[in-house]
């Protein structure tokens, strides 16, 4: 037989398990000293992760007035899991809710999560937070988080600033940077600039005992991470100007809209009826926001950016430009007026005829820009109207009617500037310049929205050019300019010689004998200015007026539109020149025509009136 040594192998065996015990041991000191990952799993049970919800930007006004800012609120936030025999009736007694609605809210937080931590209770006030606070002890699976709501020390311009509320589902799937019981910019600023006023959230682990009592930062905060507060905005806004403003159009329906001319930098956006931006935060916002849905007057309407009127008179001088670009009229150019006899469009004015140019725009006649916008179709130059008026529409779009600005003015809408084959379709291609006679006058198929009003004066302020109409100035960090589109001179098809006639016109509104604002010139500012009174099937017509001042060093650029009242130099003429004098001198000298023009009351017996 053969003799066999195993001294050899059980060396080796016995090597093996002292490796593996050696890797274990190594091992265990990893996991147990150096790494903590599972002492945290075995630890959740008395760690809690907050969520540090950081503060939103700020938004200024062009001087550096504060619009926006932020005020500490509460939620009281619940993980189910740890809720166990709880005491509901003290639950309900702390947080003034009845026992069907703890059951719901407590359902609701299940239904997200067992295990994570979900709104139970949100934008609770300092002075309610208190006594909740004091019980929360005894209450396992509740606790507070802090967050920040909207304030504004101005009850202004809720339409441009917009308002926050709580994400949806929609607005979750878009962006996973948010979690349900976050809050998202709903429109205005805030929806626009979201991206930048939103900030970076954090993270917050806490040590909590078994009586839901925190202990204090978990690895003294090694884990966590800091919340990053949103960008500050500046806007070219003029605070007193738009509280002025607003103000001057109480009890009024329509809108105001005043730019600065240079930039294109909006210094005022006003929609009447408005409302306080105030009444659109905290827990009461959904019921406010209901009440607003179902005004009568629809306040929560933007009239400065989704309202559509006929330009009436003051597109005239879109007419005039177009004709003088053409050569087929000069500042010599006569016409003659018959007044109410006159056909096929009648004037509404009595004045001297013939007129000239600069009569015609400082007497509003209606037969004169008749006469031109018939010229300029029947061109000769052209083969056919339909050419002449194709060469019109050019012109006119030029000035930015019918398009958006597509700049962040909020719920912005184009209007309504028909071309050539809108009108063969509608008259199967028989029509002329007769056949669309009442776009001489702004009047027919043409709709346009306050803020392209505004900016066609300041197109005639700038000689033929303009900056798109933009709320934003710079941001908090960005000293480059964030959007270059809104610096972008946009010039229209009109030579800039041609625009001098129309400005001393616009001047003769306010200074000459017969100017139809005569009556609000101002001896200190030269304003230029044109009023217009639009036809409304709907009801009484609206009074429009456009201006821009002073006129040789333009910084104010305004068009006023006050709903079924009557002629534009009743109540429009007279609010934008008080908006004039308010910006350029600071506090206006007319204090009975601004009483007249504050106290006036043209919604009396108003409960439904149509809407454009």
């Amino acid at each position: 037989m053969y003799s066999t040594d195993y001294s050899s192998r059980k060396n080796i065996i016995i090597g093996v398990f002292l490796l593996v015990a050696i890797i274990f041991i190594i091992r265990l000191f990893y996991l147990q000293v150096i790494n903590s990952s599972y002492k945290l799993s075995a630890d959740n049970i008395v760690l809690r992760k907050v969520r540090e919800y950081p503060p939103r930007g700020l938004i200024y006004d062009r001087y550096g007035n504060l619009m926006v800012f932020n005020e500490a609120a509460y939620d009281l936030m619940v993980i189910p899991r740890q809720m166990k025999d709880v005491d509901t009736s003290l639950i309900c007694d702390i947080t003034g809710i009845d026992k069907l609605t703890f059951e719901k809210k407590l359902t609701k937080a299940k239904r997200y999560s067992y295990y994570k931590p979900s709104t139970f209770m949100k934008q609770i006030s300092k002075k309610d937070i208190g006594k909740i606070q004091e019980k929360l002890y005894q209450i396992p699976g509740l606790f507070i988080q802090t967050r920040t709501l909207r304030q504004y020390p101005y009850p202004i311009a809720g339409h441009l600033l917009g308002s926050i509320g709580e994400v949806n589902k929609r607005e979750i799937e878009k962006d996973n940077f948010y979690k349900p019981g976050d809050y998202i910019g709903k429109s205005g600023i805030e929806n626009y600039y979201e991206e930048y006023l939103r900030g970076k959230s954090g993270l917050k682990i806490v040590e909590v005992d078994v009586h839901n009592r925190l202990k204090g930062k978990y690895s003294n905060g090694k884990f966590d991470t800091i919340a990053v507060a949103g960008k500050d905005l500046f806007l070219g806004i003029d605070a007193d100007l738009q509280l002025y403003g607003e103000q001057l159009m109480q009890n009024k329906k329509g809108s105001i809209v005043a730019i600065e001319p240079k930039t294109g930098e909006l210094l005022a956006l006003i929609s009447s009826p408005g409302y306080n931006p105030n009444l659109l935060v905290g827990r009461e916002r959904s019921e406010n926001y209901s009440k607003l849905l179902k005004d009568t007057l629809i306040p929560l309407m933007n009239r400065a950016t989704m309202g559509t009127y006929p330009p009436g008179s003051t597109f005239k001088m879109v007419n005039a430009l177009v004709g003088l670009q053409d050569k087929t009229l000069n500042k010599f150019t006569e016409y003659g007026c018959k007044g109410q006899l006159s056909a096929p469009i009648k004037c509404t004015h009595d004045h001297k005829t013939p007129l000239n140019l600069s009569e015609a725009i400082e007497q509003s006649c209606n037969p004169y820009f008749w006469n031109t916008y018939k010229r300029i179709l029947e061109n000769p130059s052209y083969s056919s109207s339909h050419e002449g008026y194709e060469h019109w529409y050019e012109n006119v779009t030029s000035f930015g009617f019918g398009e958006k600005f597509k700049t962040d003015i909020p719920f912005e809408v184009k209007g309504n500037m028909p071309d050539n084959k809108y009108f063969d379709k509608l008259y199967r291609g028989s029509w002329n310049a007769l056949t669309v006679r009442s776009l001489s006058i702004g009047q027919g198929e043409i709709l346009v929205t306050p803020i392209q009003l505004a900016n066609l004066s300041a197109i005639i302020a700038n000689r033929g050019y303009y900056y798109p109409p933009h709320l934003l100035t710079k941001m908090e960090g960005h000293d480059e300019v964030l959007n270059p589109y809104f610096t972008e001179k946009q010039i229209t098809s009109i030579d800039p010689d041609n625009f001098d006639i129309v400005r001393t016109a616009m001047l003769d509104v306010f200074e000459a004998e017969y100017g139809t604002a005569r009556w609000y010139k101002l001896d200190s500012i030269k304003q230029c200015g044109k009023t217009g009174t639009v036809q409304n099937p709907h009801g009484d017509d609206h009074s429009i007026f456009i201006a821009f001042a002073p006129m040789d060093n333009p910084q104010i650029a305004i068009s006023v539109i006050v709903e079924n009242s009557g002629f534009g130099s009743k109540w429009a003429a007279p609010i934008a020149s008080l908006l004039i004098e308010k910006y350029l001198s600071g506090e206006p000298q007319r204090k009975a025509l601004e009483k007249r023009m504050m106290d006036g009351n043209l919604l009396q017996g108003d409960n439904n009136n149509n809407q454009h």
